[in-house]
């Protein structure tokens, strides 16, 4: 009966601890600058599909992002601003240029360390609004890769020269 009590009392300490240290693992880290990449498909005004860089860094809770946009003669950058609400993420933003100009909103959710994306660009091209659906993913590096919190100095009252 002892030996009993005590192998139940191991077997519960045990199960114990790797329950605590798995939720230690599992933790996620979200505030981190993610990389990837969108790809839409060709507008009639473009010749080709689109594939972009997109850029989208996390900290203390804001969602801010960037992708490049390429249109004939200028090189620019889509911005928009976002919301995280637990593994969602969702972003909207927009792009003007010279003669064109777009409206967009992307969406997806984090397993891990990267999201998937789909979203919807409204385009102005000429006074013709056209739509195109965007997908795409972003990554971040893993944890031991990313900067280190710096620890605020503490207030030093020990400088009184009276």
């Amino acid at each position: 009966m002892k030996i009993c009590r005590m192998f139940s009392t191991g077997a519960m300490l045990a199960a114990f601890l790797a329950l605590a240290l798995a939720t230690g693992a599992t933790a996620q880290v979200r505030d981190a600058v993610y990389r990837g990449t969108l790809v839409c498909p060709k507008l009639p005004f473009f010749e080709a599909a689109a594939r972009e860089a997109i850029e989208v860094t996390i900290s203390g809770g804001a969602v801010r992002y960037t992708i490049v946009v390429w249109d004939r003669a200028e090189i620019s950058s889509e911005k928009g601003a976002g919301t995280l609400d637990g593994d969602k993420i969702t972003l909207q933003g927009s792009w003007y240029g010279s003669k064109n100009s777009y409206q967009a909103s992307y969406s997806g959710t984090f397993v891990r360390r990267s999201a998937k994306l789909t979203g919807t660009q409204v385009w102005l091209h000429e006074g013709v609004t056209h739509h195109r659906t965007c997908m795409g993913a972003i990554k971040r590096p893993f944890a031991i890769f990313l900067p280190k919190q710096k620890n605020k100095p503490a207030d030093d009252d020990d400088d009184d020269d009276e």
